[in-house]
């Protein structure tokens, strides 16, 4: 592969728990619901308007509310995890050996510009990715490709020579759609969960797997 394009949330850094605990909380205690951890997981996938939309409908909110407590979310979310923030084992040595190699990388997100910033700005990473693709940045989010071949576009790489790193099947299936291969980082979902993807090429709990090493020559 001529090219390499993370996720953020839960493939860079294992904070999926502290987002879904950060939207089940405003969710009860700010917006009057009722849901579950069980009802909430699920939903992690996609810009927040969409989270937002999933669970209250489109008619709750209109777009100026939809900000405003996408944004309160992501505050509360920042305030928990930044004791505990840090890139997935493996991956610091796996983003320097790649820039050595010359390997370029981008970051493929639904997430926003916001919370972007907060992991690449407080691990001092953002040197190391040519192209940053938020939610911001495309008007359909994953399973659709957009992202991914917005990032393989800003690379100037094919899309067939890009790596995918994911964690959340709607985001190997985009990969998928987008003519990608992709290696799932299993920090938030069973690999039973992948079965229907065929464009899946391997399953590791983090960066130090022998296989994702071996992609650097490690």
């Amino acid at each position: 592969m001529k090219a390499f394009i993370f996720d953020l949330n839960g493939t860079m850094v294992h904070d999926m728990e502290y987002h879904t605990r950060a939207w089940q909380q405003l969710f009860n205690e700010d917006l009057g619901g009722s849901f579950s951890w069980d009802e909430v997981k699920p939903q992690m996938y996609g810009k927040n308007r969409e989270v937002l939309v999933r669970l209250f409908g489109p008619d709750r909110f209109t777009d100026e509310e939809m900000d405003r407590v996408s944004l309160e979310k992501e505050r509360r979310y920042q305030r928990e995890f930044l004791p505990h923030l840090a890139l997935l084992p493996g991956l610091m040595e796996l983003l320097e050996q790649a820039h050595q190699r010359g390997i370029p990388m981008a970051i493929g997100s639904a997430a926003i510009p916001f919370n972007i910033d907060f992991v690449l700005d407080n691990l001092n990473i953002r040197h190391y990715f040519q192209a940053i693709v938020s939610a911001d940045d495309v008007t359909v989010s994953k399973p659709n490709p957009e992202v991914f071949l917005r990032c393989a576009e800003l690379l100037g790489v094919p899309p067939a020579d890009c790596l995918v790193f994911e964690d959340v099947p709607k985001g190997a299936e985009a990969a998928q759609n987008a003519g990608m291969k992709a290696v799932v980082l299993t920090t938030t979902h069973e690999v039973a969960e992948f079965a229907h993807l065929p464009n899946v090429l391997h399953f590791a709990p983090d960066f130090t797997d022998a296989f994702v090493r071996g992609l650097v020559g490690a």
